[in-house]
């Protein structure tokens, strides 16, 4: 099969064997594979990886159990031992075993096939095109902010990072009533969120007054001063939720988060069904966010222009 192969220095295009599926799992023809800031990250050294990377897919069941095969599907991206102390607590994303899609001791969805466990896998709603089930993954960890954190309507909550979890995470956010404003450095991208009901500022036009102010601070800037922006908008036993996965160490006087008394809270992966449900019912569009989509053999120009823009899709 063709795929994406990272040997820690580059990214190459090569042939590689369909890989095995073990009892329980299935394997999927990959039809379509988006581009993160996660698959970046990868190829700057973030999880020390070697492998096909990428995770956010949707494909075609063919082979597994009969009741699912030719059905289109996209997948959670931790596999779990279900056996360690973390799996017996219902801790199963934090399983002290644990293989991630495209990012740890599993290939991933830049590759023609991929396997997954069949507990991993869930079937789409015939209305959700392709291109808008590539987005289940991140709409997800979009979602998860919500599963962690009670957010009032009165709260004062700030999106920092208008790039694709940014956007995201404003989106759901403008979806459950939740009053925001979402700062970034690209207008154009800006402008996006406003047509969704987001309040919006550019970074350059933050004055200090503005530091100290907001109940909850959403970092998902994908970048390492994230963090010490974050602790300089959110008011004294305020809240920040942490998205950016990044290869760096953010520079943080960790002494502010202490002084201020603030609570942080890291935030990965999400729950698939609310994300399901909202493209389904098309209550959350993002064919807006779709910036491209390129083929396989298109790889490099392909990662090139997701460094700058918004969604970009790979065809497999």
């Amino acid at each position: 099969m063709r795929a994406l192969f990272f040997n820690g220095e580059k990214l190459c295009l090569v042939d590689l064997p369909r890989p095995d599926r073990p009892e329980g799992w299935v394997m999927i023809k990959v039809k379509l594979a988006g581009i993160c800031n996660t698959d970046l990250e990868i190829l700057r050294g973030y999880m020390d990886f070697r492998g096909v990377p990428g995770h956010e897919f949707v494909g075609e069941v063919v082979e597994g159990p009969k009741e699912i095969l030719g059905k289109r599907v996209v997948g959670e991206i931790n596999v779990s031992c279900g056996k360690c102390d973390m799996c017996r607590r219902g801790l199963k994303k934090h399983c002290r075993n644990i293989r991630i899609l495209g990012m740890k001791d599993l290939n991933g969805t830049f590759g023609e096939y991929i396997v997954l466990p069949e507990e991993n896998v869930h079937i789409l709603p015939d209305n959700i095109p392709d291109e808008e089930a590539v987005f289940v993954e991140p709409l997800a960890a979009a979602f998860q902010v919500l599963e962690q954190v009670h957010i009032p309507p009165t709260s004062k909550v700030m999106i920092l990072g208008d790039g694709k979890l940014g956007l995201l995470i404003s989106k759901v956010f403008s979806y459950s009533g939740i009053p925001h404003v979402c700062v970034g450095k690209h207008e154009k991208k800006l402008e996006k969120a406003r047509k969704w009901g987001a309040r919006t500022l550019l970074l350059s036009d933050i004055s200090e007054n503005m530091f100290g102010e907001y109940d909850v601070v959403v970092d998902a800037t994908g970048r390492e001063n994230g963090l010490k922006l974050a602790v300089s908008f959110v008011r004294p036993q305020g809240m920040i939720v942490l998205k950016t996965t990044v290869k760096g160490s953010p520079p943080v006087n960790v002494s502010q988060i202490a002084v201020k008394e603030i609570t942080l809270i890291g935030s990965r992966c999400g729950p698939f069904e609310p994300a399901i449900r909202a493209l389904e019912s098309g209550k959350i569009v993002v064919k807006d966010m779709i910036d491209s989509v390129f083929d396989l053999e298109d790889f490099q120009e392909a990662f090139e222009r997701a460094k700058g823009s918004l969604k970009v899709i790979l065809r497999l």
